[in-house]
């Protein structure tokens, strides 16, 4: 058993490529083509499909995948608690994150983690809820940032609620309203947010038992308000998208204040490795810490 041809294996499949791999790892990719060969070799079996656009790891691949993944996360957690037992810091954590929270949290959380923990790594995984869950299932990352369900498979820690707003032109008839009900948004054009996975729209939609008039579905947050900005439909979104943004668009809270429930889950909160737990600390104490306009 060799850690670093898993190593190797993992970079491949993540980055879809020995090129970039190899470069990810400073190594020849004559090294990746060799510790993949070797592998192979050893099981019986392929475990990527190339092509000219890449690699892919194929099923027998995936099934292996699980498990190097797993082996590699027990011994980083050994490596960092032997780092705490000599008294020192190290490690890395891979974060899978969704845009607002990327755009509005992790750039003060990241600089606060880098001061107190400067020897722990911090990688990111950027998707949607339906990604991170997959990364977070096949152990591709340590944590995840999602919008939590009460069906979640994973263990969770909740962070903060965020109030879903309906936002329309600043000239719309409800633009003046104090409250707008679900059933007021029936009567009008509506632009979907497409985010992935069981998402709060959709909830909220299964909630009403509601058929909205859909005119478009977009998945990126800020085509969404040029949209609206236009006069293209309404839409709703979650408030701490909307930031920066309220000069331009009229924001009604829905009737019932309905909100997304923003926190961090993982596979198991008791197996987490140090540098995950410090981690976890970290965006708790920024969170709750006075924040500086602008």
């Amino acid at each position: 058993m060799s850690l670093i041809k898993y190593e190797i294996l993992n970079a491949v499949v993540e980055y879809g490529s020995l090129t970039r791999a190899s470069e990810a790892l400073n190594i020849t990719q004559s090294a990746v083509s060799h510790a993949i060969a070797s592998l192979e070799s050893e099981y019986g079996f392929s475990l990527l499909h190339r092509s000219r656009s890449g690699v892919r790891v194929t099923a027998e691949g995936e099934r292996i995948l699980g498990y190097t993944r797993e082996i590699m996360r027990w011994t980083e957690r050994m490596k960092q608690e032997i780092s705490l037992i000599r008294g020192a810091e190290i490690g890395t954590v891979r974060i899978g994150t969704f845009a607002s929270v990327s755009t509005q949290w992790l750039p003060g959380i990241l600089k606060q983690f880098r001061l107190s923990h400067p020897g722990i790594e911090i990688k990111l995984w950027e998707g949607d809820y339906a990604e991170i869950e997959h990364w977070l299932a096949s152990g591709a990352i340590d944590l995840g940032f999602l919008s939590l369900s009460d069906t979640s498979p994973f263990e969770t820690i909740s962070l903060q609620k965020d109030r879903m707003m309906c936002i329309l032109p600043l000239d719309h008839p409800l633009a003046s309203e104090k409250s707008v009900t679900f059933e007021r948004l029936l009567e009008q054009p509506f632009i979907l947010p497409k985010w992935g996975g069981d998402n709060e729209i959709e909830r909220l939609i299964r909630q009403h038992n509601a058929k909205l008039n859909v005119v478009y579905e977009v998945a990126e947050d800020q085509a969404i308000m040029a949209m609206v900005r236009n006069g293209l439909g309404i839409s709703l979104l979650p408030e701490m998208v909307l930031q920066n943004h309220t000069d331009s668009l009229a924001l009604v809270p829905l009737e019932g204040d309905p909100y997304r429930k923003i926190g961090l889950a993982c596979a198991s909160l008791r197996n987490l490795s140090p540098a995950s737990r410090r981690f976890i600390e970290e965006v708790e104490q920024w969170l709750h810490s006075p924040k500086t306009p602008g």
